[in-house]
């Protein structure tokens, strides 16, 4: 940090099993990521390459080079997965995590339907190749899951091998975790983290006041995803309670009294 301020939350520190933030790249040049990583590289965890941006990226070795050198790990999307899957070509999307050498990967059922019990198999099979995340929830926004079958179904990947389990929002933060509007559907929230440990979760939360929600709700060190480039440093703001929506609570209500 620049400068000393008093009485900031503690966050954790890399790597962290908690405080976790990972950044969706859509698409940044190899110029943009350089530039990224110097800025805000120090606040981002891994970097997902959104869906299936990674099959038209151009200089697609040269990016993940660059996010290798900063320390910071890459995936692909969930998405990506699925159209490996859906087209027989599952050996084929192991073959590409070795080519690029990525240590992580993202198994999801979000825009296809499959059978629970073949995708922890699918877990337990990458599981033994690389750290894997697995992503809950749909991205069609007719389909709504009830707050014991988002548990029951964390619960089994965790069991499965899940390094963790990713909330679904998509990238706008409209769906799963969401209502159309982005409100936070908080009673969802709430009844899952009655038997998920919040460690284990990342919730997907674009969008800022989603972001202020899930820091007032579990602190500072609250796992958030699908988080864009341009807004990490202003969310690390959030987590410290140095930006207006968070900026009274993590203060000492003494501090405060001493103003009146």
């Amino acid at each position: 940090m620049n400068y000393e301020l008093s009485h900031l939350p503690q966050r954790t520190s890399k790597p962290r099993e908690s405080g976790f933030t990972m950044a969706m790249d859509k698409g940044l040049s190899l110029r943009e990521t350089e530039n990224f990583v110097e800025v805000a590289g120090e606040y981002v965890d891994i970097v997902k390459l959104g869906w299936a941006t990674s099959f038209v990226t151009p200089n697609l070795d040269e990016k993940i080079g660059i996010y290798r050198a900063a320390g910071i790990p890459v995936y692909l999307g969930g998405t990506l997965f699925e159209a490996f899957l859906v087209r027989g070509q599952f050996e084929d999307y192991r073959k590409l995590l070795d080519k690029y050498k990525l240590t992580y990967a993202e198994i999801s059922d979000g825009s296809i339907e499959m059978d629970h019990d073949l995708k922890c198999q699918y877990i337990r099979t990458l599981a033994e190749q690389v750290t894997v995340l697995s992503e809950v929830g749909s991205k069609d926004d007719q389909k709504i899951i009830p707050p014991y079958k988002w548990i029951s179904l964390m619960q089994a990947e965790l069991d499965a091998g899940a390094w963790k389990v990713i909330g679904e929002s998509r990238e706008a933060g409209n769906v799963g975790l969401f209502r159309s509007t982005g409100e936070v559907r908080s009673g969802l929230v709430e009844e899952i983290l009655t038997k998920i440990p919040f460690e284990k979760i990342i919730w997907e939360a674009p969008q800022k006041a989603q972001q202020v929600f899930f820091i007032k709700l579990l602190g500072a060190n609250v796992n958030l995803g699908n988080i864009s480039p341009n807004e990490i440093v202003p969310l690390e703001t959030i987590r410290l309670g140095l930006r207006g929506d968070t900026f009274t609570h993590f203060l000492d209500k003494t501090l405060l009294d001493k103003l009146i």
